[in-house]
């Protein structure tokens, strides 16, 4: 099994890069992994991929760097088990709330006696070739990543901070603009810009990576200068949105 770069750099206080892919094409993700991104996450949560359809798109990121990483529906430890067997080298977990989800989810992610992950790693170990080595490593190579998008998780933001085993925390900005009561349209907000530092402190202080998603090559420099060390750099779909609709405008501008 190879190292997982990105969690050990996060480990070490380094920043890393990555993306969100939810087309699900397989030509896309090796694109953007040819890009250089450090990693990229496949999202399942908001759109229709099944398992085979994940699977192609992780075969895509096989020839390169980038660490695969795929952001499942829930955190039902099938859904986790799933991702990881298929070739997953870490997972991205949203709606979490407390200490006690966010430790349910890395046993999800670990086998025993660390945690209770069911054995099965079919691709994720060479489809059996690499059975010894895999199940030797598998428990420090995962990547486990939580989404922090409401009110309740930022009451139990330390709590789930302290989680052994979970190397980063990231922010949904929009969902927990719904969970102030706010309309995510309309950002930014005082309240968001204090959840923000809460989180950053909090994180910080406990050792965890922090992430945000950002739009920008001036967000990316302003929020790395501000502690994120998780950084997302666009989804798949908006970035070559804005690539179409700048020509367009130019275009409709002559």
């Amino acid at each position: 099994m190879r190292k997982n770069h990105v969690r050990e750099k996060l480990h070490a206080g380094d920043a890393v890069i990555g993306a969100f892919l939810g087309l699900g094409s397989p030509n896309v993700a090796e694109l953007m992994a040819c890009a250089g991104y450090d990693w990229l996450v496949v999202e399942t949560e908001h759109n229709g991929l099944d398992s085979a359809q994940i699977e192609h798109v992780l075969m895509a990121l096989n020839g390169s760097d980038c660490i695969p990483i795929v952001r499942v529906p829930s955190a039902d430890p099938i859904f986790i088990q799933k991702a990881l067997d298929v070739g997953g080298m870490g997972i991205l977990a949203p709606m979490v709330r407390t200490a006690a989800e966010a430790r349910a989810i890395v046993s999800a992610t670990r086998y025993p006696p660390q945690g209770r992950r069911g054995f099965g790693p079919l691709r994720a170990s060479r489809y059996t070739f690499d059975y010894p080595d895999y199940f030797a490593n598998a428990n420090d190579n995962i990547l486990v990543a939580l989404i922090l998008e409401t009110k309740e998780a930022l009451d139990n933001l330390a709590e789930i901070a302290a989680v052994p085993g979970i190397d980063a925390l990231v922010l949904g900005l929009f969902d927990l603009c719904l969970s102030l009561g706010l309309d995510p349209m309309q950002q930014p907000f005082a309240e968001v810009d204090r959840a923000i530092e809460q989180a950053l402190a909090v994180c910080q202080k406990q050792g965890t990576a922090i992430g945000i998603g950002v739009g920008s090559p001036e967000e990316l420099r302003q929020r790395h200068a501000q502690g994120f060390t998780f950084l997302t750099y666009g989804t798949d779909y908006m970035l070559l949105g804005a690539a179409a609709r700048a020509g367009i405008d130019a275009f409709r501008n002559l």
